[in-house]
């Protein structure tokens, strides 16, 4: 009598929403901990469990995916700058500085994904999640740039203006705190740590004009 062969369990498929949401996970974690540079499809198709082939049908190549990913952070980033500012009241210094703690915050917390949302050239900037995020986030830099003037209505010139002024602020210290250039200004004042001196420069900042 012949034997039949036992049958081989079929491979678990993947509902398109769950394989989504599982490459962006897996993609962030690559970033994080290997870089950007070991960011490709293969590898998260790799970390996910499924065919090279299978992240194209979600994010057509690595720009895509880079692009879809920034998109997150973006998200991610605004409601974190509004949740703080939400958090501090209604005192504009207390508002401005609990953005700033949140945006450097922010950078140290998530380096790699950080790095990555402002590098245009790795991102397909015309992709509407990521101009969507982009717009919610530059949202709360304005709602701190009007906190600086409670009871006034700045035009809008001016208040694009000062959010710019004080994206520079915070982007820049963030830029700088996570290249290492900032290690050896903090170490040369006594008691000074990176957060009471983010404070410090926050404070440069005017507020109320």
């Amino acid at each position: 009598m012949k034997k039949s062969k036992p049958r081989q369990a079929e491979p678990r498929p993947y509902h398109h929403g769950d394989l989504r949401l599982a490459a962006l996970a897996a993609a962030e974690q690559i970033l994080e901990e290997q870089g950007v540079q070991a960011l490709t499809l293969r590898a998260v198709a790799r970390a996910v469990g499924v065919s090279h082939t299978a992240p194209k049908n979600h994010f057509d190549d690595l720009v895509g995916l880079l692009s879809e990913l920034a998109a997150v952070g973006y998200r991610r980033f605004g409601a974190r700058l509004s949740a703080a500012m939400e958090a501090a009241g209604d005192d504009p210094l207390a508002r401005m500085k609990a953005m700033g703690r949140a945006y450097v915050g922010f950078a140290r917390a998530h380096r790699g994904l950080f790095q990555l949302m402002f590098r245009g050239e790795r991102l397909d900037m015309g992709r509407p999640a990521l101009q969507e995020a982009i717009v919610s986030s530059r949202n709360a830099l304005r709602m701190a740039a009007a906190a600086r003037a409670p009871g006034k209505s700045l035009p809008a010139r001016e208040l694009v203006a000062q959010a710019a002024a004080m994206w520079s602020l915070v982007h820049g210290y963030a830029m700088l705190l996570l290249d290492g250039r900032l290690h050896g200004m903090i170490a040369s004042l006594p008691g000074e740590s990176e957060d009471s001196f983010l404070d410090l420069v926050l404070s440069t900042a005017r507020v109320g004009d």
